[in-house]
């Protein structure tokens, strides 16, 4: 059985001086050590140094200099040799292998803590100074690194408070390989998700990212081992499991916003009623019209020449004659006008096309793409061509289809009272 030692009062005076000694190392260390690599690393003109300050690297680190001091320190302070601390003959000697330990597994736990944000910093200084820093980030392999850290810190803290050598607790690991495949299975499966998502380029930071089924809709603001956040357009933030962008489909919208164009595909119905032929009256005014001259021109001469061939013909036959229609020249009229819009992509599909007509009349599909990605300016542009389209029907003696509004039964209702009184 260990002894108790006599002379409690100056074993107690001794921890009393190493600990002013440790709280006045550890002051010094934090106070004048970190002001002095502050004012030094400001001065300098490259921001990495700030990025390492910013992340507390050296703050971590100088709590270990209290906890060497103590390990090198307790067993002075309380007048025992090595010897008799390794032998752990008395209490005395018991009480400063302890605390030998607890202060060694004390300075390998901030060594662990400093070396996780230092990875930080390389995350931050990767993610400033390079460019394809948004197209291959490192966090997720940072973390990786971070994580094995974090576990041989954990098995050489266990093995210095239990006084055994690291290599007795990583022998029974073997042993425990299936309880860790099944503790560790969502960062493998993380691990091999940002290792295709990153080559496969599949999502990069800043990305418009739509995965319905999660129902995330916005840019990608963060990607690392286990997740990836996704910033909505309400602002609110969805955070989606690595792993799902490889095992569910998802739609990225980067081709889009590097093509430079938006696409625009939207249909005006078209009263099947009111389409009918040109009077020659109509045919004159429309050939005089900026965007359809040229059209025009080309029509009025391709049918005059399609008129003479038949002019030969049995006189009691009754010719099919080609006339333009209302709808047609529309059709013409939507095409030139956005050939000529200064917001229409010049160098991407440009379609006015006839849709199969409906119970909601006869659609015109307009397929374009605008030159401007922006959501805002896409929106508003794809509504002023619409209004104006809208707009200019008339002009071609086109009515737009809708089905009946409340407003439409009122007048019917109005009108058949009126013919009641009026019978």
């Amino acid at each position: 059985m260990p002894s108790l030692p006599d002379n409690w009062l100056g074993l107690i005076g001794g921890i009393a001086i190493l600990i002013v000694v440790a709280w006045i190392a550890d002051w010094l260390t934090i106070r004048v050590l970190r002001g002095t690599i502050r004012r030094v690393a400001a001065r300098t003109k490259s921001t990495w140094d700030d990025r390492v300050i910013e992340r507390n690297i050296f703050a971590r680190l100088a709590h270990a200099v209290p906890a060497v001091i103590i390990y090198y320190g307790i067993a002075p302070a309380l007048r025992v040799s090595p010897t008799e601390v390794a032998a752990a003959g008395d209490m005395v000697a018991l009480a400063a292998g302890v605390l030998q330990r607890v202060a060694l597994a004390y300075i390998v736990l901030t060594a662990a803590l400093a070396a996780s944000s230092f990875l930080d910093a390389i995350n931050d200084i990767y993610n400033e100074s390079y460019s394809q820093a948004r197209s291959r980030p490192i966090k997720g392999y940072l973390q990786v690194v971070g994580l094995v850290l974090y576990i041989a810190a954990g098995v050489i803290i266990v093995s210095v408070l239990a006084g055994r050598s690291p290599v007795v607790f990583l022998s029974g690991l073997g042993a425990l390989t299936a309880v860790l495949m099944l503790v560790f299975k969502d960062t493998i499966l993380s691990l091999v998700a940002s290792l295709q998502i990153m080559s496969n380029d599949m999502i990069r930071i800043g990305d418009w990212v739509e995965m319905p089924q999660a129902n995330a809709d916005g840019d990608v603001i963060d990607i690392a081992l286990h997740i990836v956040k996704i910033q909505n357009w309400d602002k609110t933030i969805s955070t989606i499991p690595t792993s799902k962008f490889i095992s569910e489909s998802f739609k990225n919208w980067r081709g889009m916003s590097d093509s430079g164009g938006r696409q625009i595909k939207r249909s005006l119905h078209l009263d099947m009623s009111s389409i009918r032929f040109l009077t020659d009256e109509e045919v004159e005014r429309h050939s005089r019209r900026e965007v359809l001259r040229d059209y025009m021109r080309g029509k009025r001469d391709e049918l005059a020449e399609y008129t003479t061939e038949k002019a030969d013909m049995d006189p009691g036959v009754i010719p099919d004659v080609r006339r333009l229609t209302n709808a047609g020249t529309f059709r013409a009229y939507v095409f030139h006008y956005l050939k000529a819009h200064p917001m229409i992509h010049d160098d991407m599909t440009l379609i006015v096309r006839q849709l199969a007509p409906g119970p909601k009349g006869l659609p015109i599909q307009i397929y374009c793409f605008s030159n401007d990605t922006v959501w805002a300016t896409y929106e508003t542009l794809q509504a002023d061509i619409f209004d104006h389209l809208i707009a200019i029907l008339p002009e071609f003696g086109i009515r737009a289809f809708q089905e009946p509004s409340g407003a439409d039964l009122d007048r019917l209702a109005g009108a058949k009272g009126e013919g009641d009184r009026r019978s």
